[in-house]
């Protein structure tokens, strides 16, 4: 299989290294995404797998279930993030660690201002935005009953969503039996969203020169 990192990015070699457990491990890993500050986990590509993975018999758990407790993980790694930030507050946004940099959080802040509460939500399909996000709404304190209600939203869409697509497009023989393609497919859409934000923000730039 591709490289893509670490093999705990691998969620083949997750899955051959854990077997039976797979499905637990992946719950953590998404929890810790979602609001512990350590955005270099395959996030997108390991939901996607696991819907594939459950499709063709590779997990045995309900994929309704997995969607609900897959959503259940993510909200509260949001609630985590949140509290983090608002307990800590602004020290964390001069931290120039191997994984918490502080371009990090100001490429999430600028997203957040741009969007709103929105952010949440639209953040959750951006790689490393989903992981500050939730910090970053700490540190500014937002409401937290409003907090709550639009992580919820964003957690259900995101975890729900692309674990289904890669269970129904496990059906497809061709995904099925390439599953390597079919994550570094996901990564790559994944990183979309911060290409074309770059990409549109250079085009402003020149147009402003």
């Amino acid at each position: 299989m591709p490289s893509l990192g670490p093999d705990f990015m691998d969620p083949q070699w997750l899955l051959d290294r854990f077997g039976s457990q797979f499905f637990w491990v992946s719950v953590l890993i998404v929890f810790i995404e979602c609001g512990l500050l350590f955005p270099i986990l395959p996030g997108d590509s390991l939901l996607f797998a696991i819907g594939l993975f459950i499709n063709r018999g590779d997990i045995g758990i309900n994929i309704g279930l997995a969607c609900v407790i897959l959503s259940i993980a993510a909200f509260l790694g949001n609630v985590a993030g949140y509290e983090i930030g608002r307990a800590i507050g602004t020290p964390l946004y001069e931290r120039e660690g191997r994984f918490i940099k502080k371009k990090y959080f100001d490429q999430t802040h600028a997203f957040f201002e741009k969007y709103g509460a929105k952010a949440l939500v639209i953040g959750r399909f951006v790689p490393i935005v989903r992981t500050f996000i939730t910090v970053v709404a700490g540190v500014g304190k937002m409401d937290r009953r409003h907090f709550f209600v639009w992580s919820a939203v964003g957690a259900v869409l995101w975890a729900t969503t692309i674990t289904l697509l890669g269970y129904f497009l496990g059906g497809i023989t061709f995904i099925h039996d390439n599953l390597e393609a079919a994550v570094l497919l996901i990564v790559f859409a994944s990183v979309l969203p911060m290409l074309f934000e770059y990409l549109r923000h250079r085009n402003k730039a020149r147009e402003n020169a």
